[in-house]
C-alpha cells in the first residue's frame, strides 16, 4: 500500500533500476507516516561514507506526539540496504549522469519501505516527447472506447 509518491521524479528522469530500502525512523516519525503526513517532493538520496541517506524528506510531526521531544521534520534519514546493493549503487552513481531518487514510500509486511530509483536526467525535448506520447495513448483509448 503506497503512502507517498514522487511523481515529479518520473517527469524529470528516466528510471533505470529500482531498489527497496528500509528506513531508520524515530517513533514519532512512524506515527506521522502512518497518518499520511509525509512528502517526498523535494527529497533526494545521496551516498556518504559507504551509507545511503535520504535528505529533504518532510515528515510533519503530529500535534499529539510526545511533548518532551523537539522533532526535526527534514532531518537526514539513513536507508537500510544490503551491502552488495550499496556497492553497486556507489559504482553507478559515481559514473556521470546517474542520480538516486526516492520514488515512493509504502508498507511491506507492516514495515515502512522506500523505493529508490537509479535515474538519468531527461532533457527538455525528452520531457516533451514523453508528454506527447502520453497524450496520444490517452486519445487512442478514447477512440477505442467511442468505437466499441
Amino acid at each position: 500500500m503506497s503512502i507517498a509518491e514522487n511523481k515529479k521524479a518520473f517527469h524529470d528522469y528516466f528510471i533505470e533500476e529500482r531498489y527497496e530500502a528500509g528506513l531508520v525512523l524515530e517513533g514519532w516519525e512512524v506515527k506521522s507516516i502512518r497518518a499520511g503526513r509525509v512528502q517526498l517532493k523535494e527529497s533526494y538520496v545521496v551516498v556518504k561514507n559507504g551509507a545511503v541517506w535520504l535528505i529533504g524528506c518532510h515528515i510533519s510531526p503530529l500535534t499529539t506526539a510526545s511533548t518532551h521531544i523537539h522533532p526535526d521534520p527534514t532531518r537526514s534519514r539513513k536507508l537500510l540496504l544490503h551491502a552488495e546493493a550499496v556497492r553497486r549503487l556507489i559504482g553507478k552513481v559515481e559514473r556521470a549522469g546517474y542520480t538516486l531518487l526516492p520514488l515512493n514510500m509504502h508498507f511491506t509486511k507492516g514495515r515502512i519501505k522506500l523505493e529508490i530509483g537509479l535515474a538519468k536526467g531527461k532533457k527538455e525535448y525528452d520531457k516533451r516527447a514523453t508528454e506527447k506520447d502520453r497524450d496520444w495513448q490517452r486519445e487512442k483509448q478514447r477512440l477505442v472506447r467511442r468505437d466499441a
